[in-house]
């Protein structure tokens, strides 16, 4: 099993708090990865950590055996990773289409017809929810339709890591565990932040749990069950 991403020893310090001492995370390639934990354990800390929203302390990021720990965010984003936050992750401003395809904004004949556009059918094949909602501002938008439109852009064939803070947030059941399938489908190396083992999940998962910064457990979800 190859490894696409990884923390080695890495510690993350917002001012005098440590938010992760030490922590080790290899991400493999095609495989999804599971984050547990309660809000304050370090799982949102290290997906920032592997996007590069949030500096490390100590310790290195290693993308394919290369060292990335001085790549900026927008820099490890042209090489094929995205992160989706958990909130503030569209711009409210924008309407729906913009969102999905930042260059329907300065084609406005295209406004009509955006559905068909070629750059938003992952999206809309992904979420059908989202066709009526095209023209609309994104900031008026319900909360579960607010995260389809961001969780659109972990859908992209290009991505080789995605990150994924609470994919579920907001969402019904159905659109949650159609939201899995998908994620789960993507040929990259994905990581999901969540407070809780979601259901359904493949057999090969890997799930690591944190706890105030470390990891406390990492294995298959199958031996978390069991040690429930």
């Amino acid at each position: 099993m190859s490894i696409e991403i990884e923390l080695r020893s890495a510690r993350v310090r917002y001012g005098p708090l440590e938010a992760l001492h030490g922590v080790d995370l290899p991400v493999p390639a095609a495989t999804l990865t599971v984050l547990l934990g309660r809000n304050g354990s370090g799982r949102t800390t290290v997906l920032r950590a592997l996007a590069g929203t949030v500096p490390l302390a100590e310790g290195r990021v290693l993308w394919r055996g290369a060292d990335v720990t001085r790549l900026r965010a927008h820099e490890r984003a042209r090489r094929g990773l995205c992160f989706v936050p958990d909130r503030r992750a569209l711009y409210p401003s924008l309407t729906v289409a913009e969102n999905l395809a930042p260059g329907g904004a300065r084609r406005p004949d295209l406004a009509p017809a955006l559905d068909a556009y070629p750059d938003l059918a992952p999206a809309l094949d992904a979420y059908p929810e989202l066709r009526p909602l095209l023209d609309r501002r994104a900031g008026t938008l319900s909360g579960g339709e607010q995260r389809m439109v961001a969780l659109s852009r972990a859908l992209s064939p290009g991505a080789r890591v995605v990150l994924v803070d609470e994919p579920a947030l907001g969402l019904s059941p159905a659109v949650a565990a159609r939201t899995y399938g998908l994620l789960c489908a993507l040929d990259a190396a994905v990581v999901v932040a969540e407070q809780r083992l979601p259901a359904g999940l493949p057999p090969g998962t890997l799930v690591h749990e944190l706890r105030r910064g470390a990891l406390a457990f990492s294995g298959q979800a199958g031996e978390l069950t069991r040690g429930a």
